[in-house]
């Protein structure tokens, strides 16, 4: 199957993403970011509809999810395709299916436990220092 047969392909481009482990004394956030620093590039479709109730357009997009990898999977059993460099122009021109829909490679990403401050509105969660690494 060719993903431009049902949407529009796009790449999010990420420096991260959080996912949480569960704990005997709450959620512990953990940040996933690429190994060697800079961007990641997250699969993704979108489509334009229209609201059936009010006609108003409506633009919709999700992040392409697989399996988790070794590193990521004792948090969550999912994680978003990471496209390679490589990968990204033939992902856009829709020349690819599925094969791309895999795991990241193990030496492709680093994480760490950060604040549990993440996700809480009025918490200071604008705040640079909430990717410190921190005791978990």
């Amino acid at each position: 199957m060719r993903f431009n047969d049902i949407g529009a392909l796009f790449v999010i481009p990420a420096s991260g993403y959080y996912e949480w482990l569960k704990k005997t004394d709450g959620k512990q956030p953990y940040f996933i970011s690429a190994a060697a620093g800079g961007v990641l590039s997250f699969a993704g479709l979108w489509d334009r509809s229209k609201n059936p109730e009010t006609g108003e357009p409506v633009v919709s997009c999700t992040i392409i999810v697989t399996d988790a990898n070794e590193l990521t999977r004792p948090i969550h059993d999912r994680m978003p395709v990471v496209l390679e460099k490589a990968d990204i122009g033939r992902w856009l021109r829709g020349e690819v299916g599925t094969e791309l829909l895999k795991p990241a490679a193990e030496d492709r990403l680093r994480m760490w436990p950060v604040s549990r401050r993440v996700n809480k509105t009025g918490s200071g969660d604008d705040d640079p220092t909430l990717l410190d690494e921190v005791v978990a």
